[in-house]
């Protein structure tokens, strides 16, 4: 598959070269031997400032214009050779892309068809669930058009018809990939919206149709869901509020009575008699006002009811004819009903720390803070006591937005149904109160006591998860707070970040941490008799809890609650791993099958003491390293004045901010961990998906536990998920690129530093695996990770060059162009690495 791949890209990689663009003659040329002489320069030692300017030199007279412009048309054609491989790839089965054992869920069953768990298998399936929550974080940039031109450009590909395909090729060329300002918060949920409507529509509704007829006892129209975070997700980011999130939710149920139109509209085409015709035709036409006014709603019950009486007739009186066609449409009414996907509300804990001291100074309460109240006293205010609501709101901007969200969520609820909008996320929760203020808020905003969501505390600072265990007895010993679990059907859900944990402890701390806080939660939530739902925030790379995810799950042991897998994608994940119906499926029934697996290997998974001490000195060892890394005076300066940190805010990919109180200095706290790791990642440098492991592993080899690390690495399938995780990253580390740093008198030392972690990491990894090369057994993923390298090659070789002239500057009068420079090579190389942040 990958020599067969590779043809394919260089065959309609000459059609693209050979195409002239405005402006861009001989680009095209010249750029197989820009890639070919960097290759050989950065080989001898050369900086990306000799290399660029020799080449110049050498090839001026034909390139025929300045060096800045041919750089940025080199940027031009580099962005779209990646377009051009990612369609390549996603024109291609995804069974056929995986280095993976592919499990289909029939292949569970009859693997376990004769130790007699199929009557289990099937109680699992009909109560396991799939959550994928679509974030709008700032990874993902491609404008609809672009995201239009891909899809046909895939298509003609796996038709392998090469004038379309050169049709298609010169219209990308001339099309603009980026946005020209920061997306606003609706526009960045259009775009995801746009995902939903044209692959995961009729991706989750054809599977779940697909699973009833192989097994007909399936009745779980919620097994794969969708979450969805634009417009509802406002920490950090002050753009998002009351009115968006309201208009979301109307553009999601809006969008979704269009695809229900349209394929109604079809069906009715085939369904011509007399005794269905009208009943569909009036659904129709309700389908069609709903569809383009916020204030006409058609129910999902009567949606399917209609449907269910024409399938009734249709098998009674004419002969079944396209009755398969008419149940896939009940199947997606089932599991899309009025919502689409489920809007999360996410908010930071200090805005709602603001709010309540907002509402209690308001009431006479408190003169200042609401330390001035004891603990005793708060925990009966919030969950027993009633506080006035001022009609007029003259707060911070984030507290009058607060009140006016909470006060609407009924409405939100009324317009979507409760499955539309039901979950209350609470960033930074350190402590009880990180509930409780919400529970409270709610309270008395809604003047309600029995309330219809679900209030989730996110643990993910390494104080927060090592609180955790004692934060959740603590809330489930109050019995108002209790009861209100007890009514949201006995289920307490808690989020545990993988980003910010490894932003602040490092990589193999923070995943170790996550699963024993995974371990002490389901504890607490067993003794107090509810289930444990946990709720994972992934980003793309292994350094955000990204990478081969299903293996985690099938890894999880008897410790975890296994009810339910539910977690983030975003950015390049969104269309990477989930962008076509085909890998929709593919990669949902990977997870399904992940937790079939887990929760009949749990003994399997179990570790043991030793184990588990094993774990627990690696991680501890990593963590020291990694905090020795933090703790350089080098750190953060090198971040600010080497790396793209400082563009990722003027690259016009999200709407959100850059950092957390964005006018304060930089601190790696209020730093978002997108950034940060996308930073490390544009230097080929990948610093937070594996730092620490290579001198833990050499510390316990000094004494003498090589040998029990390797019986680990065997035995333990979560252990060997994170090594393996962490060789991709590792993989994708180019520090030769980046050795002029060594020249720089302030951070020379600094580089070395990392350079010398990293090759330790590889070391000690590869002698852990007994490979020759990182990856060796994932052929499929190397080769493309190495395509990809190369084809972003000459781009990452203009964002250092770029680099250099802005740190030396030689060049004042150019820094702003080259800072565009900067900017525009963000894009490419996000976009390559298809899971950089």
């Amino acid at each position: 598959m990958n020599k067969e791949l590779s043809k394919r890209y260089q065959l309609y990689n000459s059609l693209f070269l050979n195409l002239y663009y405005q402006e861009s003659n001989h680009v095209g040329h010249l750029l197989p031997l820009l890639k070919r002489y960097a290759r050989e320069e950065i080989a001898a030692e050369k900086n990306p400032t000799e290399i660029i300017n020799s080449f110049w030199e050498a090839n001026a007279s034909i390139i025929g214009k300045s060096k800045i412009d041919f750089m940025f048309h080199v940027i031009q054609y580099v962005e779209r050779q990646i377009v051009l491989f990612d369609s390549l790839e996603d024109s291609i089965s995804p069974q056929e892309l995986s280095d993976q054992e592919v499990s289909s869920i029939k292949d569970i069953f009859t693997k376990f068809d004769s130790q007699g768990h199929q009557a289990d298998l099937m109680d699992k399936l009909n109560q396991f669930k799939v959550r994928i929550v679509l974030t709008a974080h700032p990874t993902q940039f491609y404008r609809p058009p672009v995201l239009n031109i891909i899809s046909r450009l895939r298509k003609q590909i796996a038709k392998n018809k090469l004038e379309e395909i050169d049709l298609l090729l010169h219209q990308l060329g001339l099309t603009s990939l980026v946005n020209a300002k920061n997306p606003t918060p609706i526009e960045e949920a259009k775009n995801i919206i746009h995902i939903c409507r044209y692959a995961y529509y009729d991706a989750m509704g054809d599977f779940y149709y697909s699973l009833q007829k192989q097994y007909p006892q399936l009745d779980n129209p919620a097994l794969v869901s969708l979450g969805f975070w634009p417009c509802g997700d406002r920490d950090g980011n002050p753009f998002v509020t009351y009115q968006t999130t309201r208009e979301v939710i109307d553009q999601l149920r809006m969008t979704l009575m269009k695809c229900y139109y349209n394929e109604l509209k079809t069906l009715i085409s085939k369904l011509t008699f007399k005794e269905i015709e009208s009943s569909l035709q009036a659904l129709l036409g309700k389908l069609y006002q709903a569809m383009f006014h916020a204030d006409q709603r058609v129910d999902y019950s009567e949606i399917l009811e209609t449907l269910q009486s024409a399938e009734k007739t249709l098998i009674e009186k004419y002969e079944s004819l396209y009755l398969t066609d008419l149940q896939k449409l009940m199947a997606k009414v089932k599991v899309f009903k009025n919502h689409f996907a489920s809007l999360d509300i996410r908010q930071d804990h200090s805005g709602h720390v603001q709010t309540v001291e907002y509402l209690l100074q308001k009431a006479g309460l408190i003169t200042e803070t609401i330390s001035e109240l004891s603990e005793e006293a708060q925990i009966e205010l919030l969950t027993q006591g009633s506080v006035p609501i001022p009609k007029e709101l003259d707060g911070d901007p984030i507290v009058n937005d607060t009140i006016q969200n909470i006060a609407q969520l009924g409405a939100l609820q009324q317009a979507n149904g409760e499955a539309g909008c039901h979950r209350y996320i609470i960033s930074n929760s350190e402590d009880i109160f990180s509930v409780l203020y919400v529970l409270g808020l709610m309270r008395w905003i809604t003047q309600k006591e029995e309330l219809s969501f679900d209030i989730i505390p996110l643990f993910e600072t390494m104080q927060g998860m090592a609180a955790c265990q004692e934060i959740m007895d603590r809330l489930l010993g109050i019995e108002a707070y209790k009861a209100h679990v007890d009514r949201r059907q006995k289920r307490q859900t808690m989020m545990l970040g993988f980003s910010d944990g490894t932003k602040d402890g490092g990589y193999l701390k923070a995943n170790w941490e996550i699963f024993r806080s995974k371990e002490k939660l389901t504890a607490v939530c067993r003794k107090h008799e509810i289930a444990a739902i946990f709720f994972d925030g992934r980003g793309g790379p292994p350094a955000r809890g990204g990478g081969k995810t299903h293996n985690f799950y099938a890894a999880l042991g008897p410790g975890i609650s296994h009810e339910e897998i539910q977690m983030t994608i975003q950015g390049q994940t969104i269309t990477s791993t989930y962008g076509t119906p085909e890998k929709f499926k593919f990669n949902a029934e990977q997870m399904i099958t992940s937790g079939l697996k887990g929760s009949i290997r749990q003994e399997e998974a179990r570790l043991s003491a030793e184990e588990r001490a094993l774990l627990e000195e690696l991680s501890e060892l990593s963590y020291q390293k990694y905090t020795e890394l933090k703790h350089q005076p080098q750190f953060l300066p090198y971040l600010e004045q080497m790396t793209t940190l400082k563009y990722y805010a003027q690259a016009h990919i999200g709407s959100r901010p850059n950092k957390r109180n964005a006018d304060k200095k930089l601190t790696l706290k209020d730093l978002r961990a997108i950034s940060y790791v996308g930073s490390w990642s544009q230097l080929k440098q990948n610093i937070p998906g594996y730092f620490g492991i290579g001198s833990a592993i050499s510390r316990l080899k000094g004494r003498g536990k090589m040998d029990e690390i390797r019986k680990l690495y065997t035995s333990s399938a979560f252990f060997r998920t994170l090594i393996d995780n962490s060789m991709m990253s590792l993989t994708k580390c180019f520090f030769e690129l980046t050795s002029y740093m060594k020249a720089n008198e302030e951070f020379r030392e600094f580089w070395i530093y990392l350079y010398e972690e990293y090759l330790l990491s590889k070391s000690m990894i590869l002698e852990l695996t007994g490979y020759s090369i990182l990856m060796e057994k994932e052929e499929i993923t190397r080769n493309s990770i190495q395509i990809r390298e190369d084809i972003v090659l000459p781009l990452i070789l203009i964002q250092n060059y770029a680099l250099q002239q802005i740190q030396s500057n030689s060049d004042p009068e150019n820094k702003e162009l080259y800072e565009k420079l900067v900017i525009r090579s963000l894009y490419g190389n996000i976009n390559a690495s298809r899971n950089s942040a």
